[in-house]
């Protein structure tokens, strides 16, 4: 079996989306998931020009061979385009090879370890009242774990709060558009959020929340102190982390559990965060971590330390890549959680899919590969259109983090 093409498809049914379709000699293909929120034409680039070309010819089933040549390859390694480039092609491949195997994903993974998927969604309103009434709607809706955002008084708009309650896009406007931030106002109103929602569900609602890296870490510390009454199962995102020290402070001053990882691109992102334990969930998403491949070594090496996976699973990651980790997830054994934000209607009728929503579960079919296809004809319909995220400055001016 060759390659004999490879195609990058860009579509934007409410949202810009990059797919890489491998095509084959023997008339399979599979499909990978290259979207780089508010960059993605930096990765069609990178796939057309420099990766497209390296593949025709190859044996599709080669999956570590490949991986290997587009990382140590191409000398300048890392970094977020490069890993999504080297993730699209590898999680196509593994389509391919699950295909030709006749088997689901997961299966070829080594089987299940767990018959469904628990999911989180995401509550948010402008106030807390809103957030409350959210919140409920989700419970009501069977899931057993949800993420809880508020608006902040005094703030004109706060990340993770939207009009479109199911279907948040941050990536917003043309040009970004700018947000101001006090993280004064928001230590203040956060634990008063959740002493309000932990009340109104009781203890058996798995409560998250995600703080977007806008703390500092003894910010960090006192925020996760001050909401350790209320039982969360994560905190998220607290500190940049960038320099992974940072949370040796966090660690020594609160017991709320700590998630963080969705903007990391390699296994050397998380090192230090593993190996000294210092949070208990990592959140690299197979899009942007080099592929399956790459992040089952990432799980491998949490598992080490009692750390659980969590993905990343916000809009922003097209159905290919929520198949591929249902499938990573159905398998791997230090299972946490998975984000589920739902996908418009469009979404889903460009890319169907073999996975669905049952009792806070996501549950795969049995369909070989991951599950997922694109319809081209329909996704030629919905042109690329430039989208940016917001920028974040402090209420004296100054730029800040998004």
């Amino acid at each position: 079996m060759k390659i004999i093409d490879a195609k990058v498809i860009v579509t934007c049914p409410g949202r810009n989306f990059v797919t890489l379709k491998i095509l084959t000699d023997e008339g399979v293909y599979g499909i990978g998931d290259a979207t780089l929120n508010g960059r993605e034409m930096s990765v069609v680039a990178y796939l057309q020009e420099h990766v497209v070309p390296c593949l025709i010819g190859r044996d599709p089933q080669q999956i570590e061979d490949i991986w290997q040549y587009l990382y140590r390859g191409c000398y300048w390694r890392r970094g977020p385009v490069t890993m999504t480039a080297i993730a699209a092609v590898d999680v196509a491949l593994w389509d391919i090879k699950a295909k030709v195997a006749n088997m689901p994903l997961y299966q070829l993974l080594g089987g299940r370890s767990r018959e469904g998927v628990m999911v989180y969604g995401h509550a948010n309103g402008a106030d807390i009242e809103e957030t409350l009434d959210e919140v409920a709607r989700y419970k009501d809706l069977g899931y057993k774990a949800i993420r809880a955002q508020s608006g902040v008084p005094g703030l004109a708009s706060t990340y993770g709060v939207s009009g479109d309650k199911m279907y948040y896009e941050p990536a917003n406007g043309s040009l970004p558009e700018e947000n101001v931030w006090s993280t004064e106002k928001y230590m203040r109103h956060t634990p008063k959020l959740f002493e309000r929602v932990r009340d109104s569900v009781g203890d058996e609602v798995h409560l998250l929340h995600d703080a977007h890296h806008r703390l500092t870490p003894i910010q960090a510390a006192r925020l996760g102190k001050d909401l350790e009454p209320y039982r969360l199962f994560w905190l998220e995102d607290t500190v940049p982390a960038e320099l992974q020290e940072r949370f040796r402070l966090i660690r020594q001053h609160t017991t709320t559990p700590l998630a963080v990882g969705e903007v990391f691109s390699s296994i050397y992102d998380c090192n230090t965060l593993l190996s000294e334990q210092l949070v208990d969930y990592i959140r690299a998403t197979i899009v942007h971590t080099g592929g399956i491949t790459h992040v089952r070594r990432i799980a491998s090496l949490a598992d080490l330390y009692e750390v659980k996976t969590g993905f990343h699973g916000a809009t922003d990651l097209s159905p290919v890549t929520m198949g591929a980790a249902l499938h990573f997830d159905t398998w791997v054994p230090n299972f946490g959680v998975q984000e589920y934000m739902r996908h418009t209607e469009a979404t889903d009728e460009v890319f169907p899919h073999d996975y669905q929503f049952e009792n806070g579960y996501l549950k795969i079919g049995d369909t070989p590969g991951h599950g997922v296809d694109i319809n081209e004809e329909l996704a030629a319909k919905y042109p690329y259109e430039r989208a940016y995220l917001p920028v974040n400055r402090l209420e004296d001016g100054t730029l800040f983090n998004w």
